[in-house]
């Protein structure tokens, strides 16, 4: 069975052991009436006639949730078009994410409003075909970053936030999650309005201080992108602001209780030590793992460009990770299961806790933790059947079969 074609003849999965987020069930058993799911727990008794997919002795775990993602197999999000956002999410999907947030990079509004655009056809497109879209929402990343932390992201296409351009982007409806620099001018108003539309606000690409953070964060900021990737430290403020030396993004996130943020564990950008780090720090409950995927995700090593195809930046994926003309990182090129294995190998962190980063955390950052994120009664049945080394064998989402290994 190829990725996205429907098979919606199965009432549940068994003989696997159950990933919760209270901890594991062994023998394991999880039932789905009309999309959504009706049990998860031990194994017991079911009518006669329900047809169950086998684990074969894995993994029954909950579907991803990706925050943070640009594209897959050859395409970016942000090439604007309903095929390229259907490629990206179906190469996410063979790799557990079934709940997606297309996100931008830095570009001209034009390009920006394309690629909403898109998403919005695909959303209608998904829910033809399949009967349920894994797109939840646009996380609005670039524009607002600070040039001096663009990174991979087109350091002239950076600029401040202004109401009559931002306004435009909100106004469709589809942006959850909205991403300013904190530092800028205009970053507070930014905030606001997000917040206004209950987006999960977040600060990234940024050299804010520990005071410009402070701000954000009265101004409805609660999330900071990709911990230690292109963000500030007390060095960089110093550098920037003089003494005496003033706290960053990394301490007032690290301080804050309601602040979350998130990791990219690739194996590429961090190393076990941080990711450890950060597990212990902030714990399961605010720590996220997200992709920061490219397009070069399952394509072979070589050239690529991140953002749009044609005006984007080039960067070359080594087959291990994305890596910028001048050295350095320009994003990740593995799906959120990759993720999981490598947080659970590095870290102390057990399954269920790895799992809820990966699924129910991200989940209640935005909003959807009572639609999706874990496997309880009432929420859609996004499953994962996984091997013994946590890889997909298949992804139901909404009930539906759309993922089968071959």
């Amino acid at each position: 069975m190829q990725s996205g074609q429907v098979e919606s003849a199965w009432d549940g999965v068994i003989n696997g052991t159950l990933i919760l987020p209270a901890g594991l069930i062994r023998g394991g058993l999880v039932l789905w009436e009309s999309g959504k799911l009706s049990y998860a727990g031990p194994e017991r008794r079911v009518r006669r006639g329900l047809r169950l997919l086998d684990a074969g002795g894995g993994y029954i775990g909950p579907g991803f949730v990706d925050l943070h993602v640009h594209g897959g197999a050859g395409a970016d999000f942000m090439d604007g078009t309903v095929e390229a956002v259907q490629r990206s999410c179906a190469a996410h999907l063979r790799h557990g994410t079934t709940t997606i947030f297309p996100t931008t990079t830095t570009a001209g509004a034009e390009q920006l409003q394309a690629m909403i655009s898109a998403c919005h056809g695909a959303i209608e497109q998904q829910r033809r075909e399949w009967g349920v879209a894994t797109i939840a929402g646009v996380h609005l990343y670039g524009p607002y970053f600070a040039a001096d932390k663009s990174g991979c992201h087109d350091r002239e296409s950076c600029r401040v936030p202004e109401a009559v351009e931002f306004e435009q982007y909100f106004q469709s409806g589809l942006v959850k999650i909205a991403t300013c620099a904190a530092e800028l001018p205009g970053a507070v108003d930014f905030y606001r309005a997000a917040r206004r539309r209950r987006c999960l606000v977040t600060c990234g690409h940024s050299n804010a201080s520990w005071s410009e953070m402070r701000e954000g964060f009265r101004a409805g900021m609660r999330h900071v992108d990709h911990f230690w990737c292109a963000m500030s430290s007390v060095p960089s403020i110093r550098q920037r602001l003089g003494t005496p030396m003033q706290g960053s993004m990394a301490e007032f996130v690290l301080l804050e209780r309601e602040m979350s943020t998130e990791v990219i564990a690739d194996g590429c950008h961090l190393a076990p030590e941080l990711l450890e780090f950060a597990v212990r720090m902030k714990g399961p409950e605010r720590l996220c793992l997200v992709t920061d995927c490219n397009r070069a995700l399952d394509m072979p090593a070589g050239d690529y460009i991140f953002g749009n195809q044609q005006t984007g930046t080039p960067f070359i994926s080594d087959g291990s990770v994305g890596r910028a003309t001048n050295g350095g990182l320009a994003s990740a090129i593995v799906g959120m299961d990759h993720m999981v294995r490598q947080m659970h190998a590095d870290t102390s962190a057990d399954l269920p806790a790895v799992f809820r980063m990966a699924s129910l955390t991200p989940a209640e950052r935005v909003g959807l933790q009572r639609k999706v994120g874990s496997l309880e009664a009432g929420k859609r049945a996004d499953v994962l059947l996984l091997n013994r080394r946590l890889r997909v064998d298949g992804v139901v989402v909404g009930g539906q079969l759309l993922h089968q290994a071959d």
